[in-house]
């Protein structure tokens, strides 16, 4: 796919068929993604960009339902959602902007190196992409006028060297008429005047270069107050030597101005974005980030592109060998015949202010962390004396001056960073070819810190990525050489680090050391609650910490606060030294254990959102905890953590590791205690990686759960046991514990045991007791405050509404089970969806399909996208269009196939049933007949039994015998213990049978189905 903006925004497809995109604010979301081809761009940035400073009510949606409809016109896989925004999946390369600048850069160097018959090629071409004004048709969209501008800025820059080598390659007379029209366009732009002086005087019209040069320069002092430039003044000056040959670009920058850049700028371009803005409308900003972020580079980026470098107005001030600020300044903008008027004033700032200058100028001051107060004070005093200067400084924490803008800088977006990587490591060695991932991986664990992976590029000349990978546990010893140009302290990964750690309070050293405890983000109850010490009092944590935020030691975030790996890994270092390490590893373990311990119980009550928030935040933490309970050994804490974890990961989180870490701790064996230890065994004997265990085993597990009180003291295992009991058989078993807890006062285990009544019923077709028993959880769960439990009730009582025919009643249960999940909530979004479609509303059911898809690709669960596939599968089969019906199973096949999920049997079971539906639909009888067998072959415990006698009825209705349809829809009663009256497909078949059979024998060919006992009705189906 290509994009083009350089102009009308026109969309490709890899055939070079276009594609439509209709809408101008459609246009401007693709638009935006564009401009940042292969990069994350964050969802709040794209609310700003599309709507400005009046979002709609409800933004995020407004922008969901956007990005809906744009993968919709491009492909479902042309948008990436991730966690914080939207990638466009195209390469920079795909995007004509992107084209134009590389074309346009690399003429750039052709000319530098005086070369203009290669640049004016490279520039033709680029020129030659555009196809009007940038963004033509989406200039009204918030973020277009700052981006057509740049664009048309480059233009203009690439057009000016255009005429440059054409003047160079003596081809005056061709470029005149172009040089005069853009200098009528661009009456200010100096040196397009320069080049038309030059262009005149070539063609022997002195007189009208002179006149040229007099209109420039009365222009610029009356409307900016400012003298001509010195290529201006060169231009003239040649003019009146009458010296005709082109002036040599200079291929050394002036004392103190901004140096070439010797490596291509990548990623940052929002934050590029952000800078240059904040340029035009601040006079102080400090680019804020830890070391190695890239600060320096992003700030001379944005320098280079300011108006005031292309006058000579930018100056480059580095700060870090230096004890002293205003004599780093003095020395950059000494220069030959740089002197103040009237000899100049004895103090500093004074002599500072006159070497500037009165005009616009742009002052850039790098490495401010360690004078600070010193930067802050000079920058205050200078700023009031020049009303025409724009200070750019960088820092690790902010000058805390009046009226500063920060533009913080953290690591670059995975994309950026895997571009950065490769480019760098290509330049070092070329040819070399990069897995993804091992890339991947490098740099995730680097933070995606461009120094850190500058550094990795350049190991790479000697070991290849796997290997660079595997040793990055020892990061600062891998990567301890790099660029020998650098200043010391950025020589190696360990010198960043240190430069900053240096430059920290004692209290700070001891609270950045302790933080790096935590493998992940959290919450500031946790760091207070564990870091403090006889040196670092409870009461001084919360300023501590802002501190550290301030200095770009610790990040802030949504959920709490963290450390970037590369820097925790220094900071665990300092741990060790300083002999801290048990210490707080037991404080960490025994804070989790007894945060998870209050919490767990809160996950089942009225407090469960704010429980959920705090397990979703400290999850990975909790993890740790566990894990480091067992690597130490520590049988208690480890089973306080673990047991608090299966609920959550049933009903919230899917966690491939759960069977491991059961083991693991189930390893403890005695150690364990005796409750403890039940209540895994039974979560081991229902887990994934458990083989089929015996009869007695089962047995065994449920008494020594009675024994110990497991279910009384860990009620989370009510459900799981109950089910192991009745699917081994044990009937007697599990009523006994079920009439156990009801004899209780746990409520909440209670409605779990009224819900497996309920579970089990349906299962065994007695309908009236699983109405019953979901009624009585339903409000016993609603009692306790439970929610996800509750809404997953609803799903039943739902269900039991649908098969009576009551769809309003349905549809009911399933919104409030929908409201009550919120973004937990996808499957009942898809079950609302089909019962939707069971009473008719199709235009319902599909908004709720697109609600589900679009919720599904946010959370990126592969199980959830299947899900909304398989519910869209069903509408396309109801609407009629069995054909796109099929194609979408097609689809689902691919992804399934790709699917790391472990009910492949079951994905593979219902696109067989779907397939079935689809040529049953479609009155294809043979195929349907033919596909039968692999249906009958997929075991039973992954299909429901209830639609296939259903599906057998549709196929022997179409094959001529409505006797054995009428037995088989009654068979689908004696497995579900009620007809189907809310599909409206089985109604109608039921009264087409009853017209074909009579009423009399019909009723008696369905009895004769309802009346066979269950299993032979099953013996039947699964024969």
């Amino acid at each position: 796919m290509r994009v083009a903006v350089l102009g009308p925004i026109h969309v490709y497809a890899d055939d070079g068929i276009p594609i439509e995109v209709g809408g101008a604010r459609l246009r401007g979301l693709l638009a935006r993604l564009a401009l940042s081809a292969g990069q994350v761009v964050r969802a709040e940035t794209l609310v700003d960009a599309l709507w400005g400073e009046r979002p709609p009510a409800g933004a995020d949606k407004a922008l969901h339902a956007l990005v809906y409809r744009l993968r919709k016109a491009l492909g479902s896989v042309a948008i990436e959602s991730v966690a914080t925004g939207y990638r466009l999946r195209v390469g920079a390369e795909d995007i004509d902007a992107n084209r134009f600048e590389d074309l346009a850069a690399r003429g750039h160097r052709e000319l530098a190196a005086d070369r203009p018959d290669r640049a004016a090629a490279l520039l033709g071409e680029a020129l030659a992409l555009w196809r009007g004004p940038a963004l033509a048709d989406v200039l009204d969209a918030p973020f277009s006028g700052a981006a057509a501008a740049r664009l048309e800025e480059l233009r203009i820059a690439a057009a000016e060297d255009g005429f440059d080598a054409g003047l160079r390659l003596g081809h005056h007379a061709d470029v005149l008429a172009d040089l005069e029209a853009a200098s009528a366009e661009h009456p200010l732009r100096e040196r397009l005047a320069a080049l038309r002086m030059r262009a005149l005087h070539a063609a022997g019209r002195r007189s009208d270069a002179l006149r040229v040069f007099e209109q420039v320069r009365s222009t610029l002092a009356d409307q900016l107050g400012i003298d001509p430039s010195h290529e201006l003044r060169t231009a003239h000056l040649a003019v009146l030597r009458g010296e005709r040959e082109a002036p040599q670009a200079r291929t050394e920058p002036a004392p103190g101005r901004l140096p070439a850049p010797l490596t291509s700028f990548i990623g940052r371009d929002d934050e590029l974005e952000l800078l240059s803005g904040l340029l035009e409308t601040s006079r102080l900003v400090t680019v804020v980030g830890p070391g190695g972020a890239g600060k320096t580079r992003l700030a001379l980026e944005a320098a280079s592109r300011h108006r005031t470098h292309r006058r000579g107005r930018v100056w480059l001030v580095s700060l870090a060998g230096t004890d002293v600020v205003t004599e780093a300044v003095l020395g950059a903008l000494s220069s030959p015949g740089a002197r103040p008027v009237g000899g100049g004033s004895a103090e500093p700032v004074d002599r500072v202010a006159e070497l500037l200058g009165g005009g616009e100028a742009v002052l850039v001051l790098d490495n401010c962390e360690h004078l600070v107060a010193a930067a802050a004070e000079f920058t205050g005093r200078l700023l009031e004396r020049q009303p025409y200067l724009t200070i750019l400084a960088t820092s690790r924490e902010p000058l805390d001056i009046i009226g500063e803008a920060i533009c913080r800088l953290g690591p670059l977006p995975q994309p950026a960073a895997i571009r950065l990587l490769t480019d760098r490591a290509t330049a070092a060695r070329p040819g070399i070819v990069l897995d993804d991932e091992p890339v991947i991986d490098i740099v995730r664990r680097l933070d995606g810190l461009p120094l850190a992976l500058e550094l990795a590029a350049a190991r790479l000349r000697a070991m290849d990525a796997d290997q660079l990978a595997q040793r990055l546990d020892d990061r600062f010893r891998l990567l301890a050489s790099g660029n020998r140009t650098a200043q010391p302290r950025q020589q190696t990964l360990h010198a960043v680090i240190d430069w900053s750690w240096d430059l920290l309070a004692d209290k700070e050293k001891t609270l950045a050391r302790r933080i790096s405890v935590f493998p992940a983000g959290t919450g500031a109850a946790a760091i207070e609650a564990i870091c403090p010490g006889q040196t670092l009092l409870p009461g001084d944590i919360a300023y501590v910490l802002d501190s550290l935020v301030d200095k770009s030691i610790v990040e802030r975030t949504a959920g709490g606060y963290r450390m970037l790996e590369t820097i925790r890994a220094y900071a665990a270092g300092k741990l060790d030294l300083a002999g801290e390490r048990e210490t707080m590893r037991d404080r960490f373990t025994r804070h989790f254990a007894d945060l998870a311990e209050e919490h767990e119980p809160l996950l089942r009550s009225h407090e469960q959102e704010e429980s959920l928030r705090l397990f979703d935040t400290e999850y990975d933490n909790l993890l740790y905890a566990l894990r480091t309970a067992i690597d130490d050994h520590d049988a208690t804490t480890a089973a306080r953590i673990l047991a608090t974890l299966p609920w959550y990961w049933m009903m919230v989180r899917y966690e491939p590791r759960g069977d491991a870490f059961v083991a693991r701790v189930l390893e403890f064996g005695d150690e364990l205690p005796p409750d403890a230890r039940a209540a895994f065994d039974v979560l081991r004997a229902t887990g994934d990686d458990e083989p089929v265990i015996t009869l007695d085993r089962v047995r065994a597990l449920i008494e020594e759960c009675a024994r110990t009180g497991a279910l009384e003291r860990y009620p989370t295992l009510m459900t799981a046991t109950l089910f192991l009991g009745y699917g081994a058989g044990l009937d007697r078993l599990a009523e006994r514990e079920m009439a156990r807890a009801r004899s209780r006062s746990d409520s909440w285990a209670i409605a779990c045991t009224f819900f497996v009544e309920a579970i089990i019923g349906n299962h065994r077709g007695d309908w009236e007791v699983a109405t019953t028993a979901a009624a009585r959880a339903l409000h016993a769960f609603e009692e306790t405050g439970d929610r996800l439990s509750t809404a997953l009730v609803l799903t039943l009582v739902a269900q039991t509404r649908s098969v009576r025919g009551d769809h309003d009643g349905a549809i009911a249960a399933y919104e409030r089970s929908v409201a009550l999940t919120s973004h937990h909530g996808i499957t009942h979004r898809i079950g609302l969806a089909v019962e939707r479609m069971r009473a008719g509303d199709l235009a319902g059911a599909r908004r709720d399909i697109e609600i589900a898809e679009r919720a599904a690709w946010e959370s990126g669960q592969q199980s959830q996208r299947l899900e909304a596939m398989a519910a869209l599968i069903e509408l396309y089969r109801r609407s009629g269009e069995v054909e796109r019906a099929d194609q979408e199973l097609d689809r689902m096949k691919r992804v399934g196939s790709e699917s790391p999920l472990p009910a492949g049997n079951a994905i593979h079971g219902f696109m067989l049933a779907a397939r079935m539906a689809n040529l049953l639909t479609a009155g294809d009888a043979k195929r349907a007949r033919e596909l039968l067998p692999d249906i009958v072959r997929i075991p039973a415990a992954l299909r429901d039994l209830a639609a296939a006698a259903q599906q057998l009825a549709r196929l022997l209705y179409l094959e001529g015998d409505p006797g054995g349809a009428a037995t088989a829809l009654g068979m689908s009663q004696a497995l579900r213990g009620a007809f189907d009256h809310g599909d409206p497909e089985l109604g109608e078949l039921a009264t087409s049978l009853a017209e074909r059979l009579g009423p009399a024998e019909y009723d008696t060919a369905y009895q004769k189905g309802a009346r066979m006992p269950r299993q032979d009705v099953i013996d039947r189906l699964t024969e």
